[in-house]
């Protein structure tokens, strides 16, 4: 089954990868049907990873000028 896609080609693995991965999931836990919204989920997530947190400055690095 082949389509043509608008998306730039690493958009386009991102999502396939994010797809395969989670039917694969769920194929090993045994789900009898495919969960549509834990796919949309997974490809949110592949698409816009969430935002990690900075780690921040430690005390000994804060001064006067940083400590806000």
């Amino acid at each position: 089954m082949e389509t043509t896609s608008t998306a730039s080609p690493e958009r386009h693995q991102l999502i396939v990868a994010a797809l395969t991965r989670e039917i694969d999931r769920q194929a090993q836990t045994g789900a009898s049907r495919i969960d549509v919204e834990a796919l949309a989920d997974a490809v949110d997530e592949a698409l816009v990873p969430p935002s990690q947190i900075g780690e921040g400055k430690r005390p000994s690095e804060l001064n006067a000028t940083n400590d806000d």
